[in-house]
């Protein structure tokens, strides 16, 4: 059980590092064609799109991942919790 633990944590973590690396690259001029970007946006996308149809961006601010972080986090401590 340890270990499913530890894996559905590891899980959350990776989702909630590859939301902030999305949001630093969006900073920066990246060429959307590169393949890492084109992964990291497929593996964003599917969690920031319903946080973005709530509230759209306004004056070039997302306020989505912000969204995503919360919901990640109280998803994760939702499943944990139920399964230990």
């Amino acid at each position: 059980m340890y270990y499913l633990y530890n894996f559905i944590n590891l899980l959350f973590t990776i989702l909630e590092f590859a939301i902030l690396i999305r949001v630093l690259l969006s900073w920066v001029r990246v060429d959307p064609y590169n393949p890492l970007v084109r992964i990291l946006y497929q593996i964003t996308e599917p969690i920031l799109a319903p946080f973005r149809r709530l509230i759209p961006p306004t004056a070039g601010l997302d306020f989505s991942p912000i969204l995503a972080f919360f919901a990640l986090e109280v998803l994760r401590r939702v499943i944990l919790r139920l399964l230990f």
